[in-house]
């Protein structure tokens, strides 16, 4: 499909789907237009030219003006969007209480969130009801990282309300709109609908009633994330104010649990559909864990269990687009690039282009065998990022996803009620048009 024709469907489809805008063309390019806007977009997908961009050394790509506006009301001008002397300084205060995300730290509270959701899916089995994979996901990945910024499991009723408003932002933020993306000038502020700016205030509602939690007047001590967020200081001696901690504490659990919650939906939906790599994953399990609870040391040794999780990573990338924009005139390689451009290194394209993968877009966790090492391609596989802006919970998400696959494909078999019509679609991540439909079978 050409542009034209990408843009043309992606505009009359209506949905915000922007996987719509991309022409066949993109997964064979090295750099070059992607379809034609007022501001000019480029897509960059040869490795060493995406390495160049997201590392940014010259400071000529920071996060896109589009991203920064899209995502202001929700997480405000925190560490995941801003830049420069401000991101510097962020960087700074947060990293201290990042070591608290240290897996053999975090591990107990990765147990105790698998524990409850198995429970509640055992439930779900005994009464043969479906129930809404994303959903369920969310609120696994949300619990845990609830435990582990906060010391305390999330209530179910916090996680619909945070669900569904997060779901309505991605839907509905102006900036995923093809129109505005085609035919608004670079650097124009996009205002918000009163909706969406709605559903931003409830998520920060959520985690500023979490913050609360952890003030002098509690009367509780601890020691977490948060409570260490909050005594950061600057080299001036400044802290973070109470808007600001929401900032920097929704970046943490939006990022610690959506973009998980995206990755293991569809895991389960992909081993629904492929029992071969279902039964190696039990065989795994059984030779390593047998029946008892599964430790941080063995998911270290769940080779392959690992690797459908890597595959799945690739497939489905959990952030579908990094979008940057040129703050100057430039060039990539001899490719020009004027001011204001959209600068676009898609993961999702990235991770099926035909000249890095054999095999694009087939499902094939073997690929990330030490034996088939030679048929990758640097800096062609990026599911958390590059250069200094790098997912700083990449080790968490890995080896929480190791622990519920392994423990969710012991205890059950997952059927999904309508494989055929699961569709990705991607806007701030990469997730199904419509919530999957499932039911799980206990295994005895």
């Amino acid at each position: 499909m050409s542009a034209l024709a990408s843009l043309i469907r992606a505009m009359a489809s209506g949905d915000g789907n922007l996987l719509n805008l991309l022409p066949g063309s993109a997964y064979a390019m090295d750099i070059g237009p992607l379809g034609w806007s007022r501001r000019s977009t480029v897509i960059v997908n040869r490795p060493d030219l995406v390495r160049d961009v997201l590392m940014d050394r010259e400071g000529i790509f920071p996060k896109s003006d589009l991203m920064v506006n899209a995502l202001d009301a929700l997480i405000g001008n925190s560490l995941f969007v801003s830049s420069g002397a401000v991101w510097t300084r962020q960087r700074a205060m947060v990293d201290p209480s990042l070591t608290m995300m240290r897996i053999n730290q975090a591990f107990p509270d990765m147990e105790a969130g698998v524990l409850d959701c198995i429970e509640t899916l055992q439930d779900a089995a005994r009464r043969g009801e479906r129930f809404s994979l994303d959903l369920a996901m969310s609120h696994l990945t949300a619990d845990i990282i609830c435990r582990t910024v906060f010391s305390t499991p999330l209530e179910t009723d916090v996680t619909h309300r945070v669900f569904k408003a997060f779901s309505h932002f991605e839907k509905s933020v102006a900036q995923v709109e093809i129109i505005r993306l085609v035919m608004d000038p670079a650097f124009k502020k996009i205002p918000q609908k009163p909706d969406v700016l709605e559903a931003c205030q409830i998520i920060r509602d959520a985690i500023g009633d979490l913050l609360d939690t952890h003030s002098a007047e509690s009367g509780k001590s601890y020691d977490d994330i948060a409570s260490a967020l909050m005594l950061a200081r600057d080299e001036n001696g400044q802290g973070f104010d109470r808007e600001e901690l929401i900032d920097q504490l929704g970046v943490m659990f939006l990022a610690g649990h959506e973009t998980s919650a995206s990755a293991l939906t569809w895991v389960f939906y992909l081993l629904s559909q492929d029992p071969k790599s279902v039964e190696r994953i039990r065989a795994e399990v059984s030779a390593i864990a047998g029946d008892v609870p599964i430790t941080f040391e063995m998911t270290k040794k769940l080779t392959f269990t690992r690797n459908v999780f890597r595959e799945t990573v690739r497939l489905y990338p959990p952030i579908t687009f990094l979008p940057r924009v040129a703050m100057q005139d430039t060039q990539l390689d001899g490719y020009r690039i004027r001011r204001g451009a959209l600068v676009i290194v898609a993961p999702w394209v990235l991770h099926r282009h035909t000249r890095y993968w054999k095999n694009p877009d087939h499902f094939d966790p073997d690929r990330f065998l030490p034996e088939r090492e030679s048929d990758m391609t640097a800096n062609a596989y990026i599911p958390f990022g590059l250069g200094p802006r790098i997912c700083a919970g990449a080790a968490f998400a890995s080896i929480e996803a190791v622990l519920i696959i392994a423990s969710f494909v012991r205890a059950f078999d997952f059927i999904v009620a309508e494989p055929a019509t699961v569709q990705p679609a991607a806007r701030l991540t990469t997730r199904p048009t419509k919530e999957i439909q499932c039911s799980v079978r206990a295994r005895s």
